[in-house]
């Protein structure tokens, strides 16, 4: 069993209410889901009180964290479609802090079901601007692809991490998505803004690794987070065991990698 407390910082903490973070890339395998798991178990490791919303029908962040979801009374689809209340949709996870709002392969249809909805766009916003002051982090795992329940995520989100591989394709559509959050920001949601990018499957001995991170901070400078996501095997294992990998094997790579982006993400709410 992990002592929490050894990751706890040693400054007090000042509490940051609720904010909401979407992670966003319509380019598939860029660590998104990885990214987002790992990144809400460090920052509940690091004492702040985290809700993970699942909003991609694969509902790989939901089982990445332990939770069938064919055990599960309600999930975002519900809180969507039917109207339940989200509470009743959140559960637990195995860490300490960390709760989700599960999804379910139903969320597929979603998109069609809303389109006769009043303000459709904004959804997933009035569903959680009620429960934002809970947490002091909401973090949505959107979806691959631009639809309308990724608006809803970027219309509900004060801000969106946007994880870019280190891979040859690696900037390839970040133009369409950038473009998108400009829409959304002028349409939607004017106090969006983005939190930044992370480099994700980093690999420091390949060139070609190096080359995408320089490229990439040559065009997003500061908006580029300091922490890289390592190429890391008990990364990729540990999803298979329900757990992030701070629970798998706090010792590794990945877990370190997410611990100190968790506390750039503290120090830069609380600048």
């Amino acid at each position: 069993m992990i002592n929490f407390t050894i990751f706890a910082p040693l400054n007090i903490i000042i509490k940051d209410m609720g904010k909401i973070i979407s992670l966003a890339n319509q380019k598939g395998g860029v660590g998104k889901t990885t990214t987002t798991i790992n990144l809400a178990a460090s920052l509940a490791a690091l004492d702040k009180k985290v809700l993970v919303v699942d909003a991609d029908p694969q509902a790989n962040a939901s089982s990445g964290l332990g939770i069938n979801i064919r055990e599960i009374a309600y999930s975002i689809y519900e809180c969507i479609i039917d109207k339940v209340d989200s509470r009743e949709a959140i559960v637990p996870t195995e860490v300490p802090n960390l709760y989700i709002m599960p999804s379910h392969i139903d969320l597929v249809g979603a998109e069609i079901e809303m389109l006769n909805f009043d303000n459709r766009e904004k959804v997933l916003k009035g569903i959680l601007d009620k429960i934002k002051d809970n947490y002091d982090y909401i973090l949505i795992d959107c979806s691959p692809s631009l639809g309308l329940i990724t608006v809803n995520a970027l219309t509900a989100a004060d801000s969106v991490i946007i994880p870019v591989q280190c891979e040859y394709f690696a900037l390839e559509g970040i133009s369409k998505l950038l473009n998108t959050i400009k829409i959304i920001k002028s349409k939607l949601n004017p106090s969006l803004d983005i939190e930044g990018f992370v480099l994700t499957m980093y690999d420091s001995r390949l060139r070609l690794a190096n080359q995408i991170y320089e490229e990439v901070k040559k065009h997003f400078g500061d908006m580029v987070f300091t922490t890289v996501i390592q190429r890391n095997i008990k990364l990729s294992e540990a999803p298979s065991y329900g757990q992030p990998v701070l629970l798998y094997d706090p010792e590794s790579k990945g877990s370190q990698n997410h611990m100190q982006l968790a506390q750039e993400i503290i120090n830069k709410t609380k600048n």
